[in-house]
């Protein structure tokens, strides 16, 4: 983990402890972590864990959440050969695609 990803909770903490109007000991006091806890995170000495972080945000009315991110498991080696077809290539294979969807819909409503 490099040196900036380590400081990076400690930023997002603070940011959200500022904007809830906190200081780290109100803070602490309302996530019942104590105060130093919050100092070595912010200043990125100390690597939150996640159950803290969150406890921590949500004193600030903020939350942790997870979300994919975009392209994570996509298999690029599938869209290669269509982004290399040119124009009129992938519309003829649009359009076949289509017919089978077409087929398909036609055979499931019968």
């Amino acid at each position: 983990m490099s040196i900036e990803q380590r400081g990076r909770p400690g930023r997002y903490l603070r940011y959200a402890r500022r904007k809830a109007g906190y200081t780290q000991a109100e803070l602490a006091g309302r996530a019942g972590v104590p105060q130093s806890v919050i100092g070595r995170i912010e200043s990125g000495a100390s690597m939150p864990r996640f159950d803290t972080m969150d406890r921590l945000l949500n004193a600030c009315g903020y939350g942790l959440e997870l979300e994919i991110r975009a392209g994570a498991g996509v298999d690029r080696t599938l869209i290669e050969p269509l982004v290399a077809a040119t124009p009129a290539h992938r519309a003829q294979l649009a359009t076949e695609q289509a017919r089978g969807v077409a087929d398909f819909v036609a055979a499931a409503s019968r």
